[in-house]
C-alpha cells in the first residue's frame, strides 16, 4: 500500500486534502478508520500532547500500528506536536509513519538545526517529518493572533531543514468550538511561492466550509482536525448519561457517540476529496 507520504504529496498537487484526525482511543481509531474506507480516502490518525499524556508513544505505536494492518485504505500513524526529542526517537520505531517536530516557538536558526537532526533519523526509518514555521494559537489557552508564518522563513527551513511536511500559521486557531476564522490567502499564496513542499493546516474545526474548499486548491496538502469529532463525541456522551442515568457499562455508553463520530468524520472526509 502506498506511503501516506505519497499521498500528500500528490493531494499537495492536486485539489484534495488528507485529513489527520486527533485519536485518544481505540474506539475513535476504529471509527475514523471506517470513515475513511467508506470513502475511500487515505487518512492519518494522530497522537497529540493530551493522548501522550494518558499513554506512552510505545503503546499508541503498537495500537494504531495494528489497526492500520487490516485497514482497507492507506492510514499513517502520525506523532503531532511534539517538542521532546527522545519522544520522536521513540515514536519513530515504534510504528510511527510520520513525526512532527513542534520549534515553532525557536529562533528560526535553532528550528532548522533540531528539523535537520530530526530528518537524518527519520530517513532512515522511512518515516516522514513535519515542522512548523510561525504559531497557531490555541483558543482554550486565550492565545490571540499568534505570529504568522513570514514566507521568507517558510522558504530557509524548507530549503534548510530537509522536512517533509510544512505546517504554516495563516490564520488559523486550535481548538476553536464557537466562532470561524478566515484564511490569509494572500499570505498563503506567498508562501506557496517560495515553499514547495506540501503544506499543512492544523485547527481546521474552526475554518470557514467555504475556505477550506479553497484551500483544496493551494499547496495544502494535509489538515489536522480536532475538536469537532470531540464535540459530537462529548454531545453525544452526555446525551447517553441524561437518556440512561443508571447505566454504567462502557460498551453500551460508548455505541451511539462512536457511531456519531464516525458519520462526523465521514462528512469531514468527503469534504476534502
Amino acid at each position: 500500500m502506498r506511503h501516506i507520504n505519497e499521498l500528500i504529496v500528490q493531494a499537495a498537487s492536486s485539489e484534495t486534502i488528507v485529513p489527520g484526525f486527533n485519536v485518544f482511543g481505540h474506539e475513535e481509531a476504529l471509527a475514523i478508520v471506517r470513515a475513511a474506507e467508506r470513502a475511500n480516502s487515505p487518512v492519518l490518525l494522530s497522537v497529540n500532547r493530551g493522548a501522550r499524556r494518558g499513554m506512552a508513544v510505545e503503546h499508541w505505536g503498537a495500537l494504531l500500528a495494528s489497526i492500520v494492518e487490516s485497514a482497507a485504505v492507506p492510514v499513517g500513524v502520525h506523532l503531532d506536536h511534539c517538542t521532546e526529542i527522545d519522544v520522536i526517537q521513540r515514536a519513530l520505531v515504534c510504528g510511527f509513519t510520520s513525526v512532527m517536530y513542534d520549534g515553532s516557538k525557536l529562533p528560526l536558526s535553532e528550528n532548522i538545526s533540531i528539523i535537520g537532526s530530526v530528518v537524518q533519523q527519520a530517513r532512515l526509518l522511512d518515516v516522514a517529518v513535519e515542522g512548523e514555521v510561525g504559531t497557531v494559537p490555541y483558543d482554550d489557552l486565550g492565545e490571540v493572533g499568534g505570529d504568522m508564518t513570514v514566507p521568507e522563513e517558510a522558504k530557509a527551513i524548507c530549503e534548510n531543514g530537509g522536512l517533509d511536511w510544512l505546517a504554516v500559521s495563516v490564520g488559523n486557531v486550535h481548538r476553536l468550538t464557537d466562532r470561524k476564522v478566515a484564511i490569509d490567502f494572500d499570505v498563503l499564496t506567498r508562501i506557496e511561492e517560495v515553499c514547495t513542499v506540501p503544506l499543512v493546516i492544523h485547527g481546521a474545526s474552526g475554518i470557514r466550509e467555504e475556505d477550506i474548499q479553497r484551500l483544496k486548491r493551494t499547496r495544502v496538502g494535509k489538515m489536522n482536525i480536532g475538536t469537532a469529532l470531540r464535540q459530537v463525541f462529548g454531545e453525544s456522551l452526555r446525551r447517553e448519561f441524561m437518556t440512561n442515568p443508571d447505566a454504567f457499562d462502557r460498551l453500551s455508553l460508548f455505541k451511539e457517540p462512536v457511531r456519531r463520530l464516525e458519520e462526523k468524520a465521514y462528512e469531514l472526509i468527503c469534504g476534502l476529496m
